[in-house]
């Protein structure tokens, strides 16, 4: 069954509720007339009355005698202007609730009750509206003012904080990718601040470079895993404790067989081990020690 947001009245309501709302359409101005919808959608004319009840239902327009239709000046319940950081907002919450490829410039129309054709006044397309994502969530968890003292200290904050955002916002990890980051300022503040807290450890530029490249590489690849688990479970709509369930049986006689000791040695701690608990977990590891291997490789020092 189709959204109501498809059917044609509600689409040419959406239509003329966006040009109340930008003010194409002034109060006491009239409205299309039902003939004037029937000519300019092309559709039957008890579709367009439909689509004129509508906005009258929600207090936009009013029918006067002798006047036709006209803008009412007054919103209807629930009714609010089209804004860039309104069409963000929703954005970012289909992505975090069905994921990036669910986000369509369609459905994000038909989530905002809106034309598709209206939003593209706040956003040029699906490209920039990525990057203004990325920006809406790091803009909306800026890093602390002032900087911690620390370089270690500095380089926990960054990143503790970059895998909140990934775990809070999976999708994030596939538009954040290290080899080729977004134009995005805010996030590159994350950067700014790694290479500045690198500056206190006795790195010469290329391996100060390499360390800037790693460090945000490991945090990016345990997000992608995250990002994975959660389309799986989406997927199989089982965790990854009910996963393991289903292939232990398998898994065990293929670990009875020789070559694989130490893997036999894990069996019983493997779902607890992964699944998306398993990777806060992996992170808080693996940001440690290589903090450790950072401090180790500095000396001793005011470093």
């Amino acid at each position: 069954m189709s959204d109501t947001g498809d059917l044609p009245s509600h689409r040419i309501a959406a239509a003329i509720r966006e040009r109340i709302a930008h003010g194409d359409l002034a109060p006491g101005d009239r409205v299309p007339s039902t003939r004037q919808l029937v000519r300019d959608w092309g559709v039957a004319m008890a579709t367009a009355s439909r689509a004129l009840a509508l906005l009258r239902d929600e207090g936009l327009v009013a029918t006067r005698t002798g006047s036709g239709t006209v803008v009412t000046g007054r919103r209807g319940p629930g009714s609010t202007t089209l804004t860039r950081d309104r069409v963000l907002a929703v954005a970012v919450r289909i992505a975090d609730r069905e994921g990036l490829a669910a986000l369509t410039m369609r459905r994000l129309a038909g989530a905002l009750k809106v034309a598709p054709m209206s939003l593209y006044r706040h956003v040029a397309g699906r490209d920039e509206l990525e990057i203004l994502m990325v920006r809406a969530v790091f803009r909306g968890n800026p890093l602390p003012r002032p900087m911690p003292a620390g370089w270690r200290e500095r380089l926990e904050t960054v990143y503790r904080l970059q895998w909140r955002l990934y775990r809070s916002h999976p999708w994030l990890a596939e538009l954040t990718l290290t080899t080729r980051p977004p134009l995005a300022p805010e996030a590159m503040l994350h950067s700014e601040w790694t290479f500045e807290a690198l500056t206190a450890l006795p790195l010469d530029p290329p391996a100060r470079a390499g360390v800037g490249l790693a460090l945000p590489a490991l945090v990016h690849g345990l997000a992608l895993a995250a990002l994975h688990e959660v389309r799986a479970e989406q997927e199989t709509h089982l965790r990854n404790e009910q996963w393991w369930d289903t292939v232990e049986t398998e898994a065990s006689d293929l670990l009875r067989g020789a070559g694989f000791p130490r893997l036999r040695e894990i069996d019983a701690l493997a779902a607890g081990a992964s699944g998306l608990e398993g990777l806060d977990a992996a992170f808080e590891l693996a940001l440690g020690h290589y903090l450790d291997g950072l401090a180790a490789a500095a000396g001793p020092g005011p470093a």
